[in-house]
This record gives C-alpha cells, sequence and structure tokens, in this order.
C-alpha cells in the first residue's frame, strides 16, 4: 500500500574501470568494461581476447568438480545459447573453459583465480567453494558481450578473496510467510552475489514455521494467526522442505542458518502449548507486531526439556554449525511475578530478571552443545552476561558488537540504522509503506563493519555482516524483493570486497550492467522513484515550479498531456514550471529502458477567494464528529447513523492514540469530521496535510 499526501488549500485573501576497447568479428560485439559485483581484488587487463564458441569445450580437473560444471553449463546455455561439451581432463588443451583445483594456492577455502588468455579460460581455487565463487564473476563478465554466436573477453587475470567469511541474508518467514519456490530464487540470486549465509527466522509471536514431530500443535495451531480483518494467515514447512531448501542452499554453498527465538517472541509457542508459560492460560497467536509481554517460563524445567526435543528434531535437518536463539526483546515482568522464577533467581543467586535470562541462554546453548551446534543471539543477551563460546548478532546498534568484541566474542555486525531492508530506501511520501526510518542505497554500501572503536588485536571477531529483511509490512513476495534489492546488492560488495576496492559511484555503474541479471530471475526490485512534492495534488495562483531528484543519480523522463510516459518522453532536466491546469506524469528510467512506477500530479491553477468574516457568530473551537470501527473509505463511515460530538482547541486533538496490547480491536479505530474557522493572517495558499490514506 502507498502512502499519499493530498493537500485540502484554502485560498485566502489576506569509477568503474575501464578494461579495453575490443571487437572481434562479425557475430560479436565490443567489449568495454569489466563489470562484477562484488569487486574483485585484484584486476589486470593485458592485451588479446579469448572467443568462446560452439567449439569451446568446458572441462575440470577433478571428478568432484562435475556438479560445478554441471552448473556452468547450465548457465551458459541459460544466458548464451551456447551448449559446450563438459568432460573430465587432465590437461588443459586450447579453446577450453577449465575448472581446477589446487590445494596450494594461498588464500582461503573461498579465494578463487580467473586467467583469460587468448588460449583458455581456467578458474583456479584451493577449494569447492572458491570454484564456486570464480565461477560466478566469470559468468558477470560474460553479460557484457553477449551474442547469439559467440563471446568475446578479454585477456585478464583476476585474483579474488573476501574480506569477511560472514556474509549474510536474513529472511523473516514468521511475520509472512513465503514458499520453497521464492526461497529458493532467493539462494539463487545471493548465490551470484557470494552470499554465504541464509538466515531463516522460523519461528515468532506471529508464527511457527517448522515442523516438529514430537510437537504437531506448534503447526496445527501455532502456524496459523487470525487477521483482524477476519483473514487467517498460514503456512508452514515440513521437515521435508527443510531437507530440500538446506541441500539446494548446499549446492550453492550457502549455508542455512535456523532461528528459533527464545525466550521472548514465543507466542506461537504458547498459543500451542500454555504449560510452558508462567501461568496457564488462553494464549493466542499474536496478530500485531511489536514486543509481547508474554514469554516462555524460565522456572519450569519443562520449558527446557521442550526446547531440547526441538533441538534433537532440528539438528538433524541443518548441518551447518550455528543455531540461532534469539534472546531478543523480552520483557521480563511475567518472570517477576512468576514464583518459579524467582525460586530459580534464589537457588542460583542469580541477578534479578536479567540474570535468569543470562540463565536462560546458557542453558540453552549447553543443550546445543550437546549437538555439537554453536549460538549465535541478538545482542540483548550481553545485558546478564554471557558463555565465552556464544557469538553475538549486534542489531541495535554498533554498541552491543564492539562489546561483545573486545570481550573476545565473535560478533555478526547487522545494525538497525545500517541494514534493516524493512526500512524505507527513498522519500515515505512516494515509497510504498515500509518499516520505520529511511536507509539509503549509498548508507548500506558505505557501511564499515569493523568500528574504529575495536581493538585491533580483536577486529578479527568481526565475522562479517548481514542484511535483515523483516516482513511486518512485506506481505507478499513482490514487496519483500521490492525492499531487498538492490540494497542486498550493495552489502555483497561491502562483506567481500576490500575497503579500498569499494567506491560507490564505481559500484553504481556496474549495478547498471546487474540489473539484466536480476531481470531474467523476474526480481522485482526498486528502482528509485521520482521525489519531490510531498503531495500529489498542488494548486498554484500565478505558476509553480516543482523540483524533482532520486535518491540516487538516474534519468527521469516526463509528460503534462496525462499519458504515461515512456523512454522517450521529455527527459528532466530542472525544475519543471506549470503556469496552467495540468496532469504531470514523470518515472525514472534505467540504461536498459526498464521504468520505474509512474507518478502522477494533479495541478489546478486558481484565484484566491474571499475570506469568511463571522465574527458575530464565532464560538472557541472546532467541532468534531466520530465515528467508531474499522473503515477502508471515507464513504464508509459517512453511512454510519451512530457517531460522538465533542468540541476540540487545536486539530492535533483530532489524532488519538491507545494502548494495542494483544490485539487489535476494530471498535478502537475511528474516523473524524471537523468543522469551523480557522484564523488566518497572510494571503497565501495554506495547506493541510496528513499521513491517512484517505485524506
Amino acid at each position: 500500500m502507498t502512502r499519499k499526501f493530498f493537500y485540502i488549500a484554502l485560498l485566502l485573501s489576506t569509477s568503474l574501470w575501464t578494461a579495453c576497447n575490443l571487437s572481434s568479428g562479425k557475430d560479436t560485439i565490443q567489449y568495454v568494461d569489466i563489470s562484477i559485483i562484488p569487486h574483485p581484488e585484484i584486476v589486470k587487463v593485458y592485451k588479446g581476447d579469448f572467443t568462446i564458441d560452439s567449439n569451446t569445450k568446458l572441462v575440470y580437473t577433478n571428478a568432484q568438480n562435475n556438479a560445478i560444471a554441471s552448473l556452468l553449463k547450465l548457465e551458459l546455455k541459460k544466458t548464451t545459447g551456447l551448449v559446450l561439451e563438459t568432460f573430465k581432463s587432465d590437461t588443459l588443451d586450447k579453446n577450453v573453459v577449465a575448472l581446477t583445483i589446487d590445494e596450494q594456492l594461498p588464500g582461503s577455502d573461498e579465494s578463487y583465480t580467473l586467467t583469460i588468455t587468448s588460449k583458455n579460460i581456467i578458474i583456479t581455487a584451493k577449494k569447492d567453494n572458491g570454484l564456486f565463487y570464480g565461477m560466478k564473476s566469470f559468468l558477470q563478465l560474460l553479460e557484457n558481450c553477449t551474442t547469439k554466436k559467440s563471446l568475446t573477453l578479454p585477456n585478464v587475470s583476476i585474483t579474488d578473496a573476501p574480506r569477511f567469511p560472514w556474509r549474510g541474508m536474513h529472511l523473516d518467514v514468521s511475520s509472512h510467510f513465503f514458499s520453497v519456490p521464492f526461497i529458493k530464487k532467493q539462494l539463487d540470486i545471493l548465490a551470484q552475489l557470494k552470499i554465504n549465509k541464509f538466515h531463516w527466522h522460523l519461528t515468532d509471536d506471529q508464527g511457527w514455521r517448522i515442523e516438529i514431530k514430537k510437537y504437531p500443535k506448534l503447526t496445527e495451531i501455532g502456524s496459523a494467526r487470525k487477521n483482524y480483518d477476519g483473514t487467517t494467515h498460514r503456512g508452514f514447512y515440513t521437515q521435508e522442505d527443510i531437507k530440500e531448501v538446506v541441500a539446494y542452499a548446499k549446492e550453492r554453498f550457502i549455508d542455512v542458518v535456523p532461528e528459533i527465538d527464545t525466550p521472548g517472541h514465543a507466542m506461537a509457542i504458547l498459543a500451542a502449548y500454555p504449560e510452558f508459560a508462567c501461568q496457564h492460560g488462553n494464549y493466542q497467536v499474536r496478530n500485531l507486531w511489536g514486543v509481547e509481554s508474554k514469554i516462555l517460563c524460565a522456572g519450569k524445567e519443562v520449558t527446557f526439556q521442550f526446547i531440547d526435543d526441538v533441538f534433537k528434531e532440528i539438528t538433524t535437518l541443518f548441518p551447518y554449525e550455528y543455531i540461532h536463539m534469539g534472546g531478543d526483546e523480552v520483557p521480563k515482568t511475567k518472570w517477576t511475578n512468576c514464583g518459579r522464577c524467582q525460586k530459580r533467581i534464589e537457588a542460583h543467586s542469580l541477578d534479578e530478571e536479567a540474570g535468569l535470562q543470562s540463565y536462560f541462554m546458557s542453558r540453552v546453548e549447553g543443550l546445543l552443545k550437546k549437538y555439537n551446534k554453536k549460538m549465535i543471539g541478538w545482542d540483548e543477551i550481553l545485558v546478564g552476561g554471557i558463555t565465552s563460546t556464544t557469538t553475538i548478532m549486534s542489531w541495535q546498534g554498533e554498541d552491543g558488537g564492539i562489546k561483545a568484541a573486545n570481550s573476545g566474542h565473535d560478533v555478526i555486525m547487522t545494525p538497525i540504522s545500517y541494514t534493516y531492508f524493512n526500512f524505507h530506501q527513498g522519500d515515505p511520501v512516494v515509497e510504498p509503506l515500509a518499516f520505520g526510518g529511511n536507509i539509503s542505497l549509498q548508507k548500506v554500501y558505505n557501511y564499515d563493519p569493523i568500528p574504529s572503536t575495536i581493538d585491533k588485536n580483536k577486529r578479527k571477531h568481526i565475522l562479517g555482516v548481514q542484511g535483515n529483511m523483516w516482513t511486518e509490512y512485506a506481505s507478499n513476495e513482490e514487496t519483500v524483493e521490492y525492499l531487498a534489492y538492490p540494497r542486498i546488492v550493495a552489502l555483497a560488495e561491502t562483506a567481500w570486497s576490500s575497503k579500498e576496492n569499494r567506491v560507490y559511484t564505481s559500484f553504481l555503474k556496474r549495478l547498471k550492467k546487474f540489473y539484466p541479471v536480476l531481470d531474467r530471475a523476474d526480481v522485482n526490485y526498486h528502482i528509485p522513484l521520482p521525489e519531490g512534492p510531498d503531495a500529489d495534488k498542488l494548486i498554484f495562483t500565478d505558476s509553480i515550479s516543482i523540483p524533482f531528484t532520486t535518491s540516487y543519480p538516474i534519468k527521469m523522463v516526463y509528460t503534462l498531456d496525462g499519458t504515461a510516459p515512456t523512454k522517450n518522453s521529455i527527459i528532466y532536466k530542472s525544475p519543471i514550471t506549470i503556469s496552467q491546469n495540468s496532469t504531470l506524469k514523470i518515472a525514472s528510467i534505467l540504461p536498459h529502458g526498464k521504468m520505474s512506477a509512474v507518478r502522477t500530479l494533479h495541478l489546478k491553477k486558481v484565484n484566491y477567494i474571499e475570506a469568511t468574516n463571522p465574527r458575530n457568530t464565532l464560538i472557541s473551537g472546532l467541532n468534531i464528529t466520530t465515528f467508531y470501527g474499522c473503515f477502508e473509505t471515507i464513504p464508509d463511515f459517512l453511512k454510519q447513523k451512530e457517531a460522538k460530538t465533542a468540541t476540540i482547541t487545536e486539530i492535533k486533538q483530532a489524532n488519538t492514540t491507545y494502548n494495542w496490547g494483544h490485539s487489535i480491536k476494530p471498535e478502537n479505530f475511528s474516523a473524524v469530521i471537523l468543522e469551523g474557522f480557522i484564523k488566518v493572517s497572510d494571503d497565501s495558499i495554506y495547506a493541510f496535510s496528513s499521513a491517512q490514506d484517505e485524506v
């Protein structure tokens, strides 16, 4: 849903680096730029080139690399139409694309070299994952020179390795559930970006999304919530679904990190099994976002038995060494009023409820160690103290990560002000509804996961960085992609490339060449929208000048006759001056021709009107009529006969809020009509605006 701001006006009378310039034959195209995201560590371009055609062979020197060779063969067919003969060979002949393993290669397991000569193309790596990343860089090189019959590449030498071992992307499937095919689609794109961790947020107050056979009610009850509008949102993954996703990710060298949030964000658990709460009751899966006070009981042993039982099932499904156990946003009032919890605090000489949470998370970590797993927790768990083996995910800011790293704990940086992709990425006036603030593409790109306040000898504890895609306001696949892309593309370069190799202007040039890759994957990525006026209905008395900008540089085109703009429409170069009634339609357009959504502005030329002067009849205040209920449009509440009337002294008194509590009650919604006069001292155009959709 897009927030629209309308005015009700009263008229009153008072460096991307360039590689080389090559052209090779009738069926090839000119190769201009080497464009790879993330930016490689070292790139050297030489004279000469290599042409791939139907006679080129695809070979691999190690039998275990057959799977990667098969993936490369498939990708080449998809992007170029060429089907290369593929086989194992110990010799590297002419006119081959070769995949080789060299365990003596310096660098990490993820490093690789890519060498293109006039004789052949050789991708070499220490391990399979490095070979996979070298293949992905090679495929990006092909993006700039694809024709149906042949591909010509410059002679080049690339030596590459990641800056960080943890390059992550998080997806919340509890707020809204997303299908296995959608998850696999995202894994494909993340693999192209050399993202190697997928943080799968599987449980929260709003839904439990993973089958646990010993506790069937978790999915029978905990996976479905009743929304305030009467609909039901449901969905969960069977254990076979989980295995399918994990196997798919493994083929793309992505580790899947499940999150089972405890002890807070547990309403879906309590709805299914209320015996794990401090007080037995009738709990419901939460249909609001935010923080819930009802949490797991830390004083009951059955709570820990439940967690152990869950571990027994999920640790066989997720082979990666880490399990994320949450620990964030845990109100402790229920523990304060729970006799069992207070006995636990006394028995273990804990530091009140904060110490009890530390005890809880330590117990959970101990259970994980039974299954040879390590625990990750959000930074709140630092408050009561943590064990020496706990890994911290720093989300509230950088302070938690700095404290943890300086104390010797491994840390994943994912601060809310830089890496939360559920936030707006442009002006909220024109962007679709999103959560909270504004995190631009440039802000994501320029983030450095190693703050200077971390001791130099402790910086090794920063494992890396992660982007988070929370889905409170992303109820469908298109919105998730719109919010995540291209910001995750920017973060991928932040995570992989050295600081010296990251230049934002260079990234933007390479991003323009990456958009077609996203197009082929049918990704609904964000294109900067024209930003300018904070209203779509504007009035003026003589003329009006309207400036526009975008969240990062991109061409804009517009029309003034009410027709939708095309690539051939007027190019925006400076503020648009309007002197008569007009319908202005403006959109952004990418270099390859794809356009943003069209923004429409209605402009009306009017004359001032005479002010009313009812001095003898004025009564202080404004009359307010309030209609209670949940209304979708203005006509809906105008039909309602029952209403309450009152007088207010300020317009802002019409805005009322209440404590939502656990559930939305439609009777607490309202719509109002204000009637009366306001005093205006000067001749001008006055406007009232509202964040509500129907004003």
